[in-house]
């Protein structure tokens, strides 16, 4: 008989592990491949989960919390990514990992059910050196792990008729060892202490300030943003701006990315990644902002 039980499943393999093989050989490249496989088996291990199987470059993994998981998410990745020894052609191996929380029936040391597979689909969402996860773990994360995931999409995942929302862990802004609850609180008091800013937006004639008191919007297409812009080229949660550690960060969570030009000239692109806003400027979501374009937002960054 199966037992039934709520678990957070992580999926994790190594990226682009046929060309490894092609470049290193077989006998190397299995050696490496390996070596990823033992290091996620230890952050697994690490952090109270289970390694169910491995499968050539893959692992699925259990944890009884959704903070183990990503504990043990982004130890995979830090450890991977600093080996000395998983190089090809001088550039780090890399790894993506995909993770989920719900209802499993353990049985016969595997795990079965629709949970399963909406963990392994998030991995398909992955990049290199991504962590993606559901809603179903952000939702059971402590505060120092939900301040270091964004939404960057919302998607139909292969098998299913419903909308899921996608979240990047943001494993990468920090070393993994300073994500412990108490370092990560020190930094945010330290951060407090500095001066605060203002981040002046001007859109279609209104005007959105960005300060201690109110500190993120979301941008897009979709009616519940708070700042809604039409165009074929929006995605529905196109983009946020936060205000984070005495900064202004641009967040782009959409499928066409975000423009941002400066007063000086400097123009940068985004694409489901981020960027900090300095100085005066416009974004552009979709295309290169245009001055007195309907679709730009102007922005000033004051100290």
């Amino acid at each position: 008989m199966g037992k039934d039980i709520e678990l957070a499943i992580l999926f994790a393999d190594v990226v682009g592990s046929t060309r490894i093989y092609e470049v290193m050989g077989d006998l190397r490249a299995r050696d490496m491949v390996l070596t990823c496989v033992e290091i996620m088996r230890s952050a697994t291990e690490q952090n109270h989960g289970t390694v169910i199987k491995t499968i050539g470059d893959e692992i699925m993994a259990t944890f009884p919390t959704a903070n183990d998981a990503l504990n043990a998410a982004s130890r995979m990745q830090h450890d991977i990514r600093t080996h000395a020894e998983l190089k090809v052609e001088g550039q780090p191996i890399a790894i993506r990992i995909g993770g989920h929380f719900g209802p499993v029936v353990l049985e016969n040391r595997d795990i079965l059910g629709a949970a399963v597979h909406t963990a392994n689909r998030m991995t398909s969402q992955a990049k290199a050196g991504q962590i993606m996860v559901t809603s179903a773990i952000v939702g059971r994360l402590a505060p120092e792990w939900q301040s270091a995931v964004r939404q960057i999409d919302v998607a139909t995942l292969k098998g299913k008729t419903s909308e899921d929302e996608l979240y990047e862990v943001l494993w990468q802004k920090e070393d993994a060892t300073s994500m412990l609850p108490a370092i990560a609180l020190g930094a945010a008091a330290r951060d407090k202490q500095q001066h605060p800013k203002r981040l002046r937006l001007r859109f279609q004639g209104q005007e959105i300030l960005l300060d201690d008191s109110r500190t993120n919007i979301t941008i897009g297409r979709a009616e519940e943003n708070d700042v809604v812009i039409k165009g074929n080229l929006i995605s529905r949660l196109h983009a946020k701006i936060e205000y984070t550690r005495n900064k202004f960060m641009l967040i782009d969570q959409s499928t066409n990315g975000t423009f941002v030009t400066t007063r000086d000239g400097e123009e940068a692109f985004v694409r489901r990644d981020s960027m900090q806003l300095k100085g005066e400027g416009m974004v552009g979501f979709g295309r290169v902002p245009e001055n007195g374009s309907s679709l730009t937002i102007k922005f000033v960054c004051e100290e």
